[in-house]
């Protein structure tokens, strides 16, 4: 009885765990300004 009992209570523990407590995350998507490539002036040419 009580090998029955400690599997029943491993199972359960093991059936909690593999279906409660699931969060999603949010997934945030930042825009980063687009940046403006430097202008060559021919000082290193």
């Amino acid at each position: 009885m009580s090998s029955t009992k400690l599997i029943l209570s491993l199972v359960m523990v093991a059936f909690v765990a593999a279906c409660g407590g699931h969060s999603k995350e949010e997934v945030v998507y930042v825009d980063e300004p687009v940046t403006v490539e430097p202008t060559y002036t021919g000082k290193y040419n």
